[in-house]
């Protein structure tokens, strides 16, 4: 029987194939009641199942090097909860007090830190309960016979050439061992856009599902299924006419790749000669090869705050130097464009603190971003002389996150001072005209825009966040996320405007958001008047397809005139004729 699944789709593209459930160990555990004379061995046996996870973990840390480089950090903390005494002790005393298997007292131990952790307002700390879940399931694989490895073995001995993984969940270990094999999707009951799940997927450039409930539960092994990673959506056992259909459209998808490939050396210009820039966003220095494969001309963003995340401590300013120095010299003389910490709600500096501390009944609209730096001037000035010091090996600019008022940028200019005077003293050498720009991602900001280009060299449009601020979406809640519309009437106005004051006084202005690399809305940028677009590098080649095709003078009239529209139906009906043009 056919029939269909939604979820939210985190990597594009089409995916045709065979279903391989993996198991979900922790489900599937039974109780065992031993004699006294087996307790022993049978804490032996704990004990020997998590050195092994724990030497695992160790070996696929040290070959993340082609992985998403923010995957290592995902093992280190899963290693952290491997080794803390309520995992790794607790388990023990349950077996020798209820004579029960590894197995049953590793699962009761973790339901108990499952709930303790839902006790916590803070979201950051909510989410480690996955971590520990996902721990446990490792572990409990290997005490039971290495279920998960089984099925790796089975698909990499399989003679189907599309293998599609449904699961509950996937831990960072699990999708890193994916790359080694053959898998043509990823679909889970769980998981969102910024999940090491969609991570990976995209990195690897395969479609992925997630968010889809009950998936692992409905679908059956070795059943065909259609991947639809645009769309969110998952076909299981398709018709002969929907499988043709599909298979259709993945040709077409794969021709398409391969004549973009062609594009990579093509220089960015519009068919009236107007230049435009197209450039990457990364988090750590490992993606640096990846933007330049896909012929980026810079990096519009470096978001540094996936340098401290998940690790015990902070950064000093030598690794700080070291790791931006690496990116700078990586793209050999192309601009590159560094964020200040832009840490918060949903990157928690501070997690091991205690929560009560930290509550906030909207998170979101707290001490976060540039708000955080100029109340950590101790950190702020480490990141700030750290950058400055890279700035010898190649041309940087300086990007202030969440700005809202203009003595904020006042003080991180001074802060910047501070931190120049200092290495001035100790005979540092650095770019002392780096330029300074600041991040448009509060609605504020982009109407009072005026106060923000008499101060700074540049500005970069953050849409993700200026979405959710002028709509009062958070998109990561799936219950209103149908409702965070990039194409809402009031979004537009508020980039239209920071564009055409930004062009009045010649301060240029880039988009770095998810907005940057919709290749739908290029020509609406590029009738807008901007010139800089900043997105993943998967994204380059589709947008610099559009640029290369459009005509900004044919298309600017037609802008303006969209521009005047507040019906969301007739805006996409513009849209739809700007693009068919």
């Amino acid at each position: 029987m056919s029939f269909t699944l939604h979820g939210l789709g985190v990597s594009s593209g089409i995916a045709i194939g065979r279903a391989m459930l993996m198991s979900h160990a922790t489900l599937e555990v039974s109780h065992l009641t031993i004699t006294p004379r087996m307790v022993d061995k049978e804490i032996a046996r704990f004990d020997a199942a998590v050195s092994a996870v724990k030497s695992e973990l160790i070996l696929m840390k040290e070959n993340t090097e082609h992985a998403p480089a923010e995957l290592a950090a995902f093992i280190d903390i899963h290693t952290m909860f491997l080794e803390d005494p309520e995992l790794a002790e607790k388990p023990r005393e349950i077996i020798r007090e209820r004579r029960c298997n590894a197995e049953w007292a590793l699962v009761q131990q973790m339901e108990h830190l499952v709930e303790q952790f839902e006790q916590f307002d803070d979201p950051y700390l909510r989410e480690r309960k996955f971590d520990v879940v996902q721990v446990v399931e490792r572990v409990v694989k290997e005490l039971v016979g290495h279920p998960g490895r089984a099925a790796l073995r089975a698909a990499k001995n399989s003679k189907e050439d599309a293998l599609i993984v449904v699961a509950h969940d996937l831990s960072p270990a699990d999708t890193i061992s994916f790359k080694e094999h053959r898998f043509a999707s990823f679909i889970c009951d769980v998981g969102g856009a910024t999940s090491h799940t969609a991570i990976l997927a995209r990195s690897m450039a395969i479609p992925a599902v997630l968010g889809l409930e009950n998936a692992r539960a409905a679908i059956r092994d070795g059943e065909q299924l259609i991947v639809d990673g645009l769309r969110g959506v998952v076909i299981v056992n398709p018709d002969p006419r929907v499988l043709e259909e599909y298979q259709l459209r993945k040709n077409q998808l794969e021709l398409e790749k391969t004549k973009l490939k062609r594009l990579k050396t093509a220089k960015s210009e519009t068919i009236d000669g107007v230049e435009v820039q197209l450039q990457a966003n990364i988090e750590l220095p490992g993606d640096v090869p990846t933007a330049l494969d896909a012929g980026a001309e810079g990096i519009g963003l470096f978001r540094t705050e996936f340098l401290f995340l998940n690790r015990g401590d902070m950064p000093d300013e030598q690794e700080q130097y070291e790791a931006y120095k690496k990116v700078v010299k990586g793209m050999g003389g192309r601009p590159v464009t560094i964020r200040t910490f832009d840490l918060g709600a949903d990157k928690d500096l501070h997690p091991e603190a205690n929560a009560s501390d930290r509550v906030k009944t909207n998170p979101a609209l707290g001490r976060r971003a540039i708000r955080l730096s100029l109340a950590e001037p101790k950190m702020f000035h480490t990141q700030l002389r750290a950058i400055l010091r890279a700035s010898k090996h190649g041309p940087i600019k300086l990007l202030i996150p969440m700005l809202a008022h203009a003595h904020e940028i006042d003080q991180t200019l001074a802060a910047l001072e501070r931190a120049k005077s200092s290495l001035r003293g100790e005979k540092v050498s650095f770019d002392e005209n780096i330029e300074v720009g600041g991040m448009i991602e509060i609605p504020a900001a982009a109407l009072a825009v005026g106060l923000f280009l008499r101060r700074l060299n540049f500005l970069s449009i953050g849409t993700n966040d200026l979405i959710q601020y002028t709509l009062a979406i958070d998109r990561a809640d799936e219950q209103v996320a149908p409702l965070y519309d990039p194409l809402h009437p009031a979004v537009l106005m508020l980039i239209a405007h920071t564009l055409a004051s930004a062009e009045k006084v010649g301060i240029p202005v880039s988009v770095c958001g998810e907005m940057a690399g919709d290749p739908d809305l290029t020509r609406l940028f590029l009738g807008m008047g901007l010139r800089t677009f900043s997105m993943h590098p998967s994204q380059i080649l589709k947008v610099k397809n559009r640029v290369l095709k459009a005509d900004v003078d044919a298309i600017a009239a037609s802008v303006r005139k969209m521009l005047r529209l507040d019906e969301p139906g007739k805006l996409r009906e513009a849209l739809e004729k700007l693009n068919a043009g």
